[in-house]
């Protein structure tokens, strides 16, 4: 064992100020950017990697989410001074305020229900695009507020609202939907909207209690899907350095990409698998998979886009199974003009497996139906 790789999982959450549990947790969810060294069932760390996880640790002790930092360190490379730290909770101060103070103009769920309401009370039949036009028009909402995205996701916030109040409206048979993504106003909806001030806070209050499953089963996939690509990028690291290279050329030439073929390590030229994009192999994409811990820097990136010229080769896909550092995207960037290189890192890798099923199995598939309106139209 390595001398500068000396504390166990223990040692090093103890070290950073962690529970032996805690610890677990974060150095799986970072994994791919902290610096580990295995022999046989036992994992290894150094003080590079205390270093790492100390300045996730003071990221999150001053406000950021996982899912936040794990963006960060995926678009800017890991920060390895201080001032690179400030820099990144600065940004992110100025950010947050400015985004925050958009976030709060907007109605929250209670208060779009007497609008969305009142917009339908004519009986008529509107669709969800002339529903939520109708309210933003109500509430004079702009494109900026209208943009508006939580912290930790794409989805946005003013969409999602009126997405809950619809849904709940609907549960509780104030609306009802009459055609594919079209709603009607029904009888306890009228008379919801006559009820007095008192009446109808309460009943909104409730409306607020309603939970749309929809929003639970995407939440607990999404956990599911995580944790499978946490299993995947474990069993590609632990998988001979042969069988990754193979991996990798089925993933491509699944995906479409041509024939696919692992190369002869004597005359490879330091380039893994070849991928034929016609049948002559007249238009070749080289490869190169590297099973690594540490993130792959432009020094790699470099020898690589050696290894095309070398070739005569204008396209190439170099893939990890950990990460690549900002410095190796930002010169991947600048060879544009010359030629293409597609930088694929682990979690990028399981997700393709993923799709393309590769490495992986069924293991229950639901299915979630729906009523078909138009099935029931017509005599």
């Amino acid at each position: 064992m390595r001398k500068d790789f000396y504390m166990t999982q223990i040692a090093l959450s103890n070290k950073v100020g962690w529970s032996e549990a805690n610890g677990r947790s974060w150095i799986k969810h970072f994994r791919e950017f902290i610096p580990v060294k295995i022999e046989g069932k036992k994992r290894f760390f150094s003080d590079e990697s205390f270093s790492i996880l100390s300045n996730i640790k003071i990221l999150n002790e001053k406000g950021l989410t996982r899912k936040e930092i794990l963006t960060i360190y995926k678009e800017n490379g890991i920060p390895e001074t201080e001032e690179a730290i400030k820099k990144i909770l600065k940004k992110r101060l100025s950010v947050n305020l400015h985004d925050k103070g958009i976030a709060e103009t907007l109605p929250a769920q209670k208060d779009l229900v007497v609008p969305l309401l009142n917009l339908l009370r004519d009986k008529k039949p509107y669709t969800t695009t002339m529903i939520n036009d109708g309210v933003i028009n109500h509430f004079g909402l702009n494109d900026e507020q209208l943009n508006i995205t939580y912290p930790d996701s794409r989805e946005f916030i003013f969409a999602h609202r009126m997405r809950l109040a619809r849904y709940s409206l609907k549960k509780e048979d104030y609306i009802e939907e009459v055609s594919k993504y079209t709603y009607q106003i029904t009888e306890e909806g009228l008379e919801l909207l006559h009820d007095n001030s008192k009446e109808k806070e309460d009943e909104i209050e409730e409306l607020e209690k309603v939970i749309d499953p929809f929003e639970i089963i995407q939440d607990k996939v999404e956990e599911i899907e995580s944790e499978l690509i946490s299993d995947l990028i474990d069993h590609l690291k632990h998988a001979h350095w042969r069988r990754l290279e193979t991996i990798v050329v089925e993933l491509l030439t699944s995906m479409g990409y041509g024939d696919g073929e692992v190369t002869q390590k004597s005359n490879d030229g330091g380039l893994d698998g070849i991928i034929k994009e016609d049948k002559l192999g007249l238009d070749k994409i080289y490869v190169q998979a590297k099973r690594w811990e540490n993130a792959v820097g432009s020094p790699d990136v470099m020898g690589f886009s050696g290894a095309l010229d070398a070739k005569g080769a204008k396209k190439g896909i170099f893939i990890t199974t950990s990460n690549f550092t900002k410095a190796a995207e930002e010169y991947v960037e600048r060879l544009v003009d010359v030629k293409k290189i597609v930088l694929i890192d682990g979690k990028k890798l399981a997700r393709l497996m993923i799709e393309n099923n590769i490495g992986v199995t069924n293991k229950r598939k639901f299915v979630i139906k729906e009523v078909d309106f138009s099935y029931f139209e017509g005599e």
